[in-house]
């Protein structure tokens, strides 16, 4: 088992099988989404024809959104998986804001939380999509305010409870629409059915992966984990390699790899974030390159499968440091993918 190149290929990196956005979006189950303006490299550079249109297309029709939810971090889901993989995940993320709010002090009574809920929905209903700038001055205009910690989790909760959901793509900034007006009604979900998706979606895309890589991606319990991978039965089966037990699935991707191959790929992508374990492609002396401890990931320069440097994805000209290695015309064919694609 040659686990680097076969992350490569299920990942959609090399040999993408899809051209529109929201397939790789529904083939991954959820994209990290942290940084609003390379989530969509994140998701485009997984397709044959990378293009920032399409995404911003999917994006504003509603095909694709961004929400917290695991971890109680930013993801995108497809439209399909959204009140599913909502269902699922979301008591769980509430319960990690919650803790974030104990640590830092803040008590929202629930009196507030359900009257500054019922504006925010008032006010994505009234305007179509609305960014938090919009809130704020809908809440002043009602002799409301507050910090912007505050109406951050106060947006969260809204997020959570399935009131808001993402609005239109801008260059900079979030927006908010009326969930129920963009995605339709909320449907009822078969919990067992929504955690059989979500685990055969995140091996059948992340695959060799390990049960620890599991836990951590998807933010769910132990026993959670457990049930889904009993839940895919036959079609998951384990293999040892390194002193760790990978799982595969019956169909995952072997044939397609080449040498020679550079990635420019964006900082909190799912080839680093949606692992526990990193050391498979990323040597542990050179993890402070990519990310640091308190959940900080930079963008990163991936050859033959391992992370290998820093790039720079705001710059004119492609700017690349390595820590092992050095540059290549391989890095210069990956930015001219990376600049045909904004233009694109």
């Amino acid at each position: 088992m040659n686990p680097v190149a076969l992350r490569l290929l299920n990942q959609q990196l090399f040999s993408p099988q899809f051209t529109a956005p929201d397939e790789v979006v529904g083939h991954m189950g959820a994209i990290q989404a942290q940084e609003y303006r390379l989530m969509r490299w994140a998701v485009a550079m997984r397709t044959r024809k990378p293009s920032a249109k399409a995404f911003a297309e999917a994006f504003n029709r509603g095909r694709i959104f961004r929400l917290h939810l695991m971890r109680g971090t930013w993801q995108l889901v497809t439209a399909e998986d959204y009140w599913p993989l909502h269902s699922l995940c979301a008591p769980k993320a509430l319960s990690v804001i919650k803790g974030w709010m104990s640590s830092n002090k803040i008590s929202i009574p629930e009196e507030e939380e359900t009257k500054i809920s019922h504006i925010l929905a008032q006010t994505a209903a009234d305007r179509g999509s609305v960014t938090k700038e919009d809130f704020v001055q809908a809440l002043k205009e009602r002799d409301i305010r507050m910090d912007d910690h505050r109406l951050s989790y106060h947006i969260r909760f809204a997020e959570l409870s399935g009131v808001l959901c993402s609005g239109d793509l801008l260059p900079m900034k979030a927006t908010y629409a009326l969930a129920a007006d963009k995605i339709g009604p909320r449907c009822r979900v078969d919990r067992d059915e929504a955690l059989l998706t979500l685990t055969r979606k995140y091996f059948r895309s992340r695959q060799p992966a390990t049960f620890e890589d599991f836990v951590w991606w998807s933010g769910l319990n132990i026993s959670d984990c457990r049930k889904g991978m009993a839940l895919l039965g036959n079609y998951l089966h384990k293999e040892p390699y390194g002193g760790r037990d990978y799982y595969l699935t019956d169909d995952c991707r072997t044939r397609g790899t080449r040498k020679g191959q550079s990635l420019l790929v964006p900082p909190y992508d799912e080839y680093l974030i949606g692992y526990k374990s990193r050391d498979v492609v990323l040597p542990s002396e050179y993890s402070h390159k990519a990310h640091n401890n308190s959940g900080n990931f930079q963008p990163i320069i991936v050859r033959d499968g391992l992370v290998c440097g820093n790039w720079m994805p705001f710059r004119e000209e492609c700017h690349a440091e390595f820590f092992f290695g050095s540059h290549d015309e391989g890095v210069l064919e990956a930015w001219a993918r990376y600049k045909e694609y904004q233009s694109r």
